[in-house]
């Protein structure tokens, strides 16, 4: 007689995790931000050097000094954070005990900090003034603060779960 598929699998270590539909959509979620915000990246990484490599003046003059930092901090940071992201997601699937409001303010925020600090970033370098980046770079501090708050709420979801 066939046996009906637990709603639980087997972890690696051989112990039991849960895989309910909404720890499964959130980690999905997670593996699927990181791993496009990962390759988008990427890509302006290899963009950065083009301009680099074909001496592109709008990049590397120096008057243009500030837009090449924060183009490169934008690169830098949303490289990271979506490396973060897939932590998140592993981290999301190894506690599944962890509330769903603590994990899902945790997941808002650290999604709101991938879109937000390299978009500053990227933003401040579009139109810089007088050597101070732009306007853009008002997204910073609100997604550096999503950034504390989801990582504390994920380690504070670590503690207890």
């Amino acid at each position: 007689m066939k046996q009906k598929p637990s709603k639980q699998s087997e972890a690696p270590s051989g112990g039991k995790m849960a895989s309910s539909g909404s720890l499964n959509v959130l980690v999905r979620k997670h593996l699927r931000i990181g791993w496009s915000a990962l390759l988008l990246f990427l890509t302006l990484g290899i963009v950065l050097e083009s301009l680099h490599g074909f001496k592109v003046g709008y990049y590397l003059d120096v008057s243009n000094q500030t837009r090449r930092f924060m183009w490169t901090l934008a690169h830098v940071h949303g490289t990271l954070l979506a490396l973060v992201n897939l932590a998140f997601a592993m981290t999301v699937h190894l506690l599944p005990g962890w509330s769903v409001k603590e994990k899902g303010l945790a997941s808002t925020c650290l999604l709101g900090a991938t879109i937000l600090m390299p978009a500053g970033f990227f933003l401040g370098g579009v139109f810089i003034y007088g050597g101070d980046p732009g306007l853009g770079i008002f997204l910073l501090p609100v997604g550096a603060v999503m950034l504390l708050v989801a990582v504390f709420k994920t380690a504070a979801g670590i503690k207890k779960g």
